[in-house]
């Protein structure tokens, strides 16, 4: 349309003018014979609106009668001119002002008025080109800010009057492409969708979209938009899996994932997968998918766009998509019921544990609950107006995309002063600790050279220590020399351990002696760290009691009892010599796999004689001690538990103390949670790749541990632990099943177990496949909590954080209706880590936090 030229009078501001225009058109509405008079008061009107963003702000202000005046000259003048010059004028306010001039505009009722001109409009045969842009136009922006836009748009008639200019027009790109838009705007109302669907819009938009063409991208973009929304119908997406339309999609999008080597359209590619993700938002939908190899499909073509990290909308869709579509597996079990049952004295028939039990295993059974099943024309019985997305359950809420929101927040919740009550409870909201020189980092071994030079002080647990040794306040002197344990003497050589291994059980003795006096190694720098590098080298000797009288005598002050090595019923190697004590009356109780042999040391050295070794006593300081370990053993006898357990875990035994370092929170990579679903993803597509073979198994007690050197061990049979079931995946990953509480089916969060039989050098990767909880804080920078005995053996008998790559994630595991109390979908979650272990051969325990057993608890206690 050509532009009418306004002549501008100097001596009339921009405000007055448009006031005096706005004022005439008021007049003029009444007066449907002064057209000639309209026609020219608007084409000013538009010409002003154009140029400056002063009139179209005065124009929509607060109070402005400006809208009215124009949509009732709208409503009332059949000028065609006229017309077309109002929709250019409101066609200008809605674009360039956002959300808020929308709004103002369907305040004042112009919705209703522009649904009434675009029905008169299509009345004309055939009606005209440029009205009905305009009015699509102006419509299409106003439609999402109306709530009941859809109910008024269907009730006026409108739907199939856009539906017919696109079937009438599909030529004709510059008419149908702001068509299109408001059928998009129509879809957001599922009923809407439905009745257009059955119009044959889903085909329709089948034929604008295709392969990969230069030309209108545009109109490929916006015609995806709109069958995304269309598809959201259950009715839609069963019509577009009914007449082959998954694979038509699967095949455009490979097309232009080819040829789109520039990206340049990224939103046409994005469109092809959130119509992907629409349709198989019902169960006809994901097996279309599947049988039209999919997965394969789009995970190949995901993995190609991660070196390009504008992609990751497509990356983030696809794995949307795939994670929907793989199918929902039960776990692994007999049963997802706890392996343990206890008898309750009073249980009643209809209560929870009673009903629980009772249930058959099949019930476990996971099947696609989806309700496909429901009567089709359902949706058009309800009317729901803009209703969310109807994929609300398979949305990546577990992802998180944005490494900074995973940071921990630098500001409290609350200010400081509202928290100024809890400063007795938390010393750290009111010191600062950056003044403070914390080790970052564990202590590197130090060489011993055979023998202490003292005096050496060390702080104990829970003091300030300083970076001079001479500003301790507390410690203790290794001040008296010990004799050499006499190899004649059979009373100083305890029973569990043979000749050939006096050095090594005599070094796990001493240690157990020294690790109650080092509660707190010194964690700052100076002089206090030869005493770090000095203990790191103490070697555990295997001295009777009665030749350390200062340390028994300082074990008595806080236990009682002295300290002596634990023996035990295990089978010892051919040249070792057989342990023969029984430790519990009634049942054996084993210590772990290292209770003869102890850890191979790395340095030669390290297992010479000690004979010409001066060995220390100490004295206890006043600090607190690790517990007496024949204490713990004696209290373990009398602890009752529903699991028969048989070992007792090395770090309950031996006692552990504070990592002498700092922890600091992890910082998780970019897309480790991706990559991990990805690697998920690839059991389906490369099934060969499986390895799926049980390495330990609490329900099949005559399950045997395969003995091949390159597979782990793993044990859970001690107070406290929980680990049921483990499952090679591959050769270095293995999935972890947790028992659920006992009496239950469910809370599977709490892990501590044992493993064995490592390699250094090797990445292991460990997935906890059957956690609960939405989220956890393992994707916000916790790890796992790892404890090495040959850690513990060389003086450091503490628990650590462990493991990268770690996150947590909604698998492929579910559970039926029933076994989850009646919801459905209820997905089980994944924690998944990488460890690297230090030392060949080692025992190490993880855990979920600090391990706290009831026997610690007993021990713990005064009587």
């Amino acid at each position: 349309m050509s532009k009418l030229k306004v002549i501008s009078e100097k001596s009339v501001t921009n405000n007055s003018r448009i006031v005096g225009l706005l004022a005439q058109l008021e007049k003029i509405s009444t007066e449907s014979s002064e057209s000639d008079t309209a026609r020219h008061v608007t084409s000013k009107i538009l010409h002003l609106v154009q140029s400056q963003e002063k009139t179209r702000k005065e124009m929509t202000t607060k109070g402005s009668t400006a809208v009215d005046s124009l949509l009732s000259t709208l409503e009332n003048m059949k000028d065609l001119q006229t017309t077309l010059n109002i929709l250019n004028i409101l066609v200008e306010l809605v674009s360039a002002g956002g959300g808020r001039r929308t709004s103002f505009l369907v305040a004042k009722g112009g919705s209703q008025i522009l649904l009434q001109l675009l029905v008169n409009a299509s009345k004309e045969s055939p009606p005209h080109e440029e009205l009905m842009v305009q009015v699509h136009s102006v419509l299409a922006k106003i439609g999402p800010k109306d709530k009941k836009f859809g109910v008024k748009a269907r009730i006026n008639g409108a739907l199939n009057i856009t539906l017919n200019l696109v079937k009438q027009n599909l030529q004709n790109h510059r008419l149908v492409l702001p068509c299109l838009q408001l059928l998009r705007v129509y879809s957001a109302n599922s009923v809407n969708s439905v009745t257009l669907g059955k119009n044959g819009v889903v085909e329709l938009m089948f034929k604008i979209v295709g392969p990969f063409s230069k030309k209108n991208s545009g109109l490929m973009k916006v015609a995806l938009d709109t069958l995304a929304a269309l598809l959201k119908s259950k009715t839609n997406a069963r019509r577009a899996v009914d007449r082959g339309f998954v694979q038509v999609l699967l095949t455009i999008y490979v097309d232009w994932h080819r040829h789109d080597n520039r990206h340049r359209n990224m939103l046409i590619r994005k469109g092809i997968l959130q119509s992907l993700k629409s349709v198989t938002n019902i169960k006809l939908g994901r097996k279309a998918f599947i049988n039209a190899n999919g997965m394969k499909i789009l995970y190949n073509t995901s993995q190609e766009c991660l070196a390009v990290r504008t992609l990751d909308p497509l990356v983030n869709t696809s794995s949307l998509i795939m994670r929907k579509c793989f199918p929902k597996n039960r776990l692994p079990l007999p049963t997802i019921k706890s392996s343990f049952h206890f008898e309750l004295p009073v249980m009643p028939v209809s209560g929870p544990v009673a009903q629980l039990y009772s249930l058959p295993p099949e019930v476990d059974d996971v099947v696609d609950e989806s309700d496909d099943n429901d009567d089709t024309d359902l949706e058009a019985e309800n009317e729901i107006e803009n209703e969310d997305d109807l994929d609300r359950n398979f949305k990546n809420d577990d992802i998180e995309t944005d490494i900074n929101k995973l940071k921990p927040q630098q500001v409290p919740g609350r200010t400081i002063d509202e928290l100024k009550m809890y400063e007795h409870l938390f010393p750290e909201l009111v010191d600062d600790f950056q003044d403070y020189d914390l080790i970052s980092k564990e202590p590197k071994p130090f060489a011993f050279d055979g023998k202490v030079r003292g005096p050496i002080i060390v702080p104990t647990a829970g003091e300030e220590a300083s970076g001079s040794v001479g500003l301790v306040r507390t410690g203790v002197a290794l001040k008296e020399k010990v004799p050499p344990p006499d190899r004649e003497a059979g009373e100083g050589k305890p029973a569990s351990v043979g000749a050939a291994e006096d050095s090594r059980g005599s070094d796990r003795a001493l240690q157990q002696q020294l690790d109650g006096q080092t509660r707190a190694v010194p964690s700052v720098s100076g002089g206090s760290s030869d005493i770090v590098k000095a203990l790191d080298r103490i070697t555990l000797q295997n001295i009777p009691s009665q030749t350390a009288p200062g340390l028994a005598a300082g074990l008595k002050k806080d236990c009682g009892l002295p300290l002596t090595v634990l023996t035990c019923t295990k089978a010892c190697p051919p040249h070792m010599a057989t342990c023969g004590n029984v430790l519990f009356e009634g049942r054996t109780v084993q210590l772990g796999k290292l209770c003869c042999t102890g850890v191979e040391t790395e340095d030669d050295e390290d297992t010479e004689s000690n004979s010409s070794v001066e060995q220390p006593s100490v004295e206890l300081p006043d600090g607190p001690t690790l517990h007496d370990s024949d204490l713990y053993i004696e209290i373990v006898k009398n602890t009752k538990s529903v699991p028969e357990y048989s070992e007792v875990a090395y770090p309950d035994y031996f006692g552990h103390i504070p990592p002498p370092f700092k922890e600091r929170i992890l910082e998780r990579p970019y897309g480790v949670q991706r990559t991990k679903i990805a690697q998920d993803i690839e059991r389906l597509i490369h099934q060969s790749d499986i390895i799926d073979r049980v390495v330990y198994d609490l329900d099949n007690p005559n399950y045997t541990i395969p003995e091949e050197g390159d597979i782990l061990k793993f044990n859970s049979k001690f107070e406290s632990g929980n680990l049921r079931k483990v499952i090679q995946i591959r050769k270095n990953e293995y999935d972890l099943i947790l028992n659920s509480d006992i009496n239950s089916n469910h809370y599977h969060q709490w892990f501590y177990f044992e493993v064995s039989g490592m390699r250094p050098g090797l990445a292991y990767r460990f997935n906890i496949i059957n956690c609960e909880k939405s989220n956890s804080q393992f994707n916000y920078g916790m790890q796992p909590l790892m404890y090495s005995v040959q850690e513990a053996l060389n003086a450091r008998p503490w628990w650590i954080r462990m493991g990268t790559d770690i996150c947590y994630y909604k698998n492929h595991f579910s559970r039926s209706s029933v076994a989850a109390g009646g919801q459905k979908g209820k997905s089980y979650y994944t924690i998944t880590f990488t460890v690297n272990f230090p030392h060949k051969d080692d025992v190490c325990y993880f855990a979920y936090h600090y391990p706290y057993t009831y026997s610690t608890l007993q021990v713990s206690t005064p009587n």
